[in-house]
């Protein structure tokens, strides 16, 4: 018993043990409930996070180096330049802790308010929380560990992540390209495309837009720090010249030849001194290598003969900087005494985003070493004399002094700093690329706030036609301000010396225009048009101011000779047609040909001719005789249509009997006689004593099938016989949807009584909604049956060459179907089912049989549907007794539903729907016994 106790107790200790491992330093040590726990727990959304990040992509840096330091707390070494953007984006998608603890991040520092911290759900909380032991293989990419960890393991396929929903949407919203308006051709600036009311090229053009500039743009500069790839080191791989100067912890490597060949490495103590083989200890401290390197061959000279000694630097000493103001991570960095400033401020993460780009400082003490202007390395890649640091420098980076923003066409569109020597336009100009080729200097807009008062807008042009020097210039004279929104804008889209060519023509489209231009420069000959032009063309000119067009019609044959010249103006369009666009004079032919349709009418075309032309005649077409549809003319007020029959057989080989044709003429081709009967066959199933598939001679008869068909078997109930025909299911399916749009149109006079209260009524209309939707839906779902009614029994000869004996059609299907030993009772009853035959039982016995009628079922509308598809109903002044009627083998007894409210016509056409679906229920019962 103490035994299991003691084990008990050692589980439940390693459970505690496990869940504190699991446990974030953050979370230690904090009382559950507390307010710290509360803000941890207060989080943005993964897209919104990402959102801020595109905004501010200066801020990633930082966010590196913040995801670094919590993966260090809890015993994880991970560097920040292992961190890739991709990496950080998919965590933030998988880790509501680090979430968390950016959202609380962001909100501190102003970039989102603190109103869009939401509360973190329990789940969201307690899922993906990372693991100390875990973290590397799901932060850092196997292949980054492969290389840069050789102590850890390779990650196997169980242990790397699979991409969840969210962290593959914050894979695709990570891949956000630069603006459109950035990646814009010179010589295709963004436009939009209005609207044109007329189907013309110029007006298109013209029904352009520029838009305005909605693209956030970046302060110039700062990317160059998004990249991190700075490392502080205390043996950076860089070179070191003969001016370097020596100082303690500096390594040398002392190569002695010549009466003796050997490598020494020595490193200057603290002292300043370097200890020698035989020589003993020499003062280097302040000295350069290549002073030193003389001052060891002196010393080794006595001590080794004929010795020389060559000194190279093998580890340089380290040196403690500062790197303070407006810096990403501002402290203090041991980096490599061969750094400069630059390499300082990358290690720092550069400078944020209100942190000065122009202006960093380089002190020593209280001395200004060197003013850096960054925008010298990345605009003109120089970095200039700068002076390496030395232990105690201080790197200042002051907040920024004025921006400006560029937009529009410009190379590098941005928000830039200038300082007061590049305050001009023209500065800034060339501070941002220069102009792009589409730009239009007779529009550029300056958005400025005036004393910190208020907003006002500046326009600046360039005068017309104005040379390089004019045009530089004007945009020196003006003078930016801080905060200035500079925009230029395009060019326009079109040009305003354009002419079109549209239509019947090889090269359509834009064509300059010069002054005095007509129609014979734009189209100076037949081999400038497409084959058989029409003589009617026109130009679509836009008038000027309003631009509102115009038609001037003319004859392209007299502009081709000369007769008819029409100056042109700019915008014009010149149509031209083709002779089959403009009333092309058509004629057709129709029936037994090859390709009939409608033909193109050519000079002296006759009807064997536009026969040849549809591929001749079918070996279906009756060559005897055809027939020409013509009309005539009276009076231009009337048409008067006239037949003229031919033989067309005898026009194709006699041209002396053929007909020419007018524009408009019609050819008809007769079929021959008979042709469609050719293969003609019904289908005939069930019990026959060879079933299958019969061809058919026109005229014949339902018994000369069975004959042939061997006559019926012994269980076949003729009685019961279904024949459906195609022509008689296209009826009852257009009957079919005539009879629902009835329905659905006269739904409006299903009301309820009067009498009733509002809310009887309203839950009368209700029912009467449900019903005609059911009855609806009853209706659709049964397809029409084809079914013809026919009336024939097992001795044939009693009923051969009678009315009962059907002439059948080609596509017949009949069906024999064996003795039904039952009869259906559907519709309205408590048990609707199949009654077994019961010889001289009536119809209410069998309604008995089912359980009787229900409360919803219509008694008076009570029908009998026939084995043969004949149906016993109740008319209106009729005395059929229907539930006295004795039913046979396979007939249907339908109790339909009681129709609620409504007009009696309304009542009239739903009980109808309900008739039909039944009928066409028992119809497909029928043929499948």
């Amino acid at each position: 018993m103490k035994r299991a106790n003691f084990v008990h107790i050692v589980v439940v200790c390693i459970l505690i043990a496990s869940f504190g491992w699991a446990q974030s330093d953050s979370q230690k040590d904090k009382p559950l409930g507390s307010n710290e726990d509360r803000v941890q727990r207060l989080t943005l959304s993964a897209t919104r996070i990402i959102e801020v990040l595109n905004e501010r992509p200066d801020v990633l840096v930082e966010l590196k180096a913040l995801a670094a330091e919590k993966f260090a707390k809890q015993g994880v070494n991970i560097q920040v330049a292992d961190i890739t953007d991709e990496e950080l984006f998919r965590r933030i998608g998988s880790d509501s802790t680090l979430r968390s603890t950016i959202s609380t991040w962001l909100a501190a520092r102003g970039y989102v308010s603190k109103a869009e911290l939401q509360p973190l759900s329990d789940d969201l909380a307690t899922t993906d929380v990372p693991r100390a032991r875990t973290a590397p293989s799901e932060f850092i990419r196997s292949e980054r560990l492969q290389s840069d960890a050789p102590d850890s393991e390779p990650l196997s396929a169980d242990d790397v992540p699979r991409p969840t929903p969210a962290q593959r949407a914050i894979k695709l919203s990570s891949k956000i390209k630069e603006p459109r308006a950035q990646r814009e051709s010179d010589l295709e600036p963004q436009v939009l495309r209005r609207e044109s009311p007329y189907n013309l090229i110029a007006l298109r053009d013209l029904y352009t837009q520029i838009p305005e500039q909605h693209a956030k743009l970046r302060r110039f500069g700062s990317e160059l720090f998004l990249r991190d790839t700075f490392q502080p080191s205390t043996s950076m791989d860089l070179p070191a010249g003969p001016d370097y100067v020596l100082g303690p912890g500096d390594s040398i490597a002392i190569s002695i030849w010549g009466g003796v060949s050997q490598t020494i490495a020595r490193t200057v103590d603290r002292e300043g001194k370097l200890t020698l083989p035989e020589a003993g200890p020499v003062d280097v401290v302040g000295v350069t290598l290549q002073s030193a390197e003389k001052l060891i061959q002196q010393k080794l000279e006595p001590q080794f003969r004929n010795a020389r000694v060559s000194v190279s630097l093998a580890r340089v000493k380290s040196v403690r900087v500062y790197v303070v103001g407006d810096v990403q991570r501002p402290g203090a960095y041991d980096v490599s005494s061969l750094s400069t400033p630059l390499n300082a401020l990358f290690a720092a993460g550069g400078p944020t985003a209100v942190g000065s780009l122009r202006v960093v400082r380089h002190m020593r003490g209280d001395r200004l070493i060197k003013e850096i202007d960054l925008y010298d390395l990345t605009i003109r890649g120089v970095r200039g004399d700068v002076a390496r640091l030395e232990a105690g420098d201080t790197i200042l980076v002051p907040p920024a002094g004025m921006q400006v923003t560029i937009s529009g066409m410009v190379k590098r569109p941005a928000i830039y700093e200038i300082r007061d020597k590049d305050r001009s336009l023209d500065q800034i100009v060339d501070l941002a690329g220069g102009l792009r080729v589409g730009a239009s200097l007779q529009d550029i807009r300056i958005e400025r706030i005036e004393a910190s008062e208020r907003r006002v807008n500046l326009s600046l042009t360039v005068p017309p036609n104005a040379d390089p020097i004019a045009m530089r210039q004007t945009l020196g004279n003006f003078m930016a301000q801080d905060g200035d929104i500079i925009s230029i804008a395009p060019v326009l889209a079109y040009s305003e010396r354009t002419i079109y060519l549209d239509g019947h023509v090889f090269r359509p489209g834009r064509q300059s225009f010069r002054d005095g231009m007509s129609i014979n420069d734009v189209i100076r000959s037949y081999q400038d048009l497409l084959p058989e032009p029409s003589d009617h063309a026109e130009i679509v000119r836009l008038v000027p101011p309003d631009f509102h067009p115009t038609t001037i019609q003319f004859s392209l044959r007299d502009a081709m000779i000369g007769n008819e010249s029409i100056e042109l103006q700019p915008f014009d369009t010149i149509r031209i047609f083709g002779r089959y666009e403009v009333d092309a004079p058509k004629v057709a032919v129709r029936g037994e040909v090859v390709r009939p349709g409608e033909y193109p009418m050519v000079r002296g075309m006759t009807a064997a001719a536009l026969i040849r032309a549809a591929g001749g005649f079918k070996r279906s077409a009756l060559r005897e005789k055809a027939d020409i549809a013509s009309y005539d003319l009276k009076d231009d007020r009337k048409v008067a249509v006239r037949h003229v029959p031919f033989a067309v057989g005898r026009a194709l080989e006699n041209s002396d009997a053929d007909i020419p044709l007018k524009p408009g003429d019609i050819v008809t081709i007769y079929q021959i006689a008979g042709w469609s009967e050719i293969g003609a066959s019904i289908t005939l199933n069930g019990e026959v004593q060879y079933p299958g598939s019969y061809g058919i001679q026109d005229g014949e008869r339902l018994s000369s099938v069975i004959h042939r068909a061997g006559g019926f078997r012994t269980a076949a109930y003729p009685t019961g016989a279904v024949l459906q025909r195609v022509q008689v299911r296209e009826l009852q399916e257009r009957g079919k949807l005539e009879l629902i749009r009835q329905i659905e149109a006269a739904s409006a006079s299903a009301k309820p009584l009067p009498t009733t209260s509002l809310q009887e009524q309203a839950g009368q209309l209700q029912l009467i909604s449900q019903q005609q939707e059911q009855v609806l839906q009853k209706l659709r779902s049964q397809p029409a049956s084809g079914r013809l009614v026919i009336n024939i029994t097992r001795d044939v000869t009693s009923w051969e060459n009678t009315p009962a004996d059907v002439e059948l059609r080609p596509g017949d299907d009949i069906t024999i179907p064996k003795r039904p030993t039952f009869v259906l009772i559907s519709g309205q009853v408590s048990n609707p089912s199949a009654v077994t035959y019961s010889p001289g039982k009536n119809a209410k016995w069998y309604l008995h049989q089912a359980g009787g009628a229900t409360e919803l079922a219509h008694k008076k509308q009570i029908f009998v549907v026939r084995a043969n598809g004949t149906v016993l109903a109740r008319n209106s002044g009729s005395d059929v007794d229907v539930l006295g009627y004795r039913m046979e083998p396979g007939d249907v007894l339908v109790v339909p539903q009681r129709i609620l409210g409504g007009s009696t016509v309304w009542q009239s056409l739903l009980n109808t729907a309900q008739f039909l679906s039944s009928v066409s229920i028992t119809a497909r019962i029928a043929s499948s016994l």
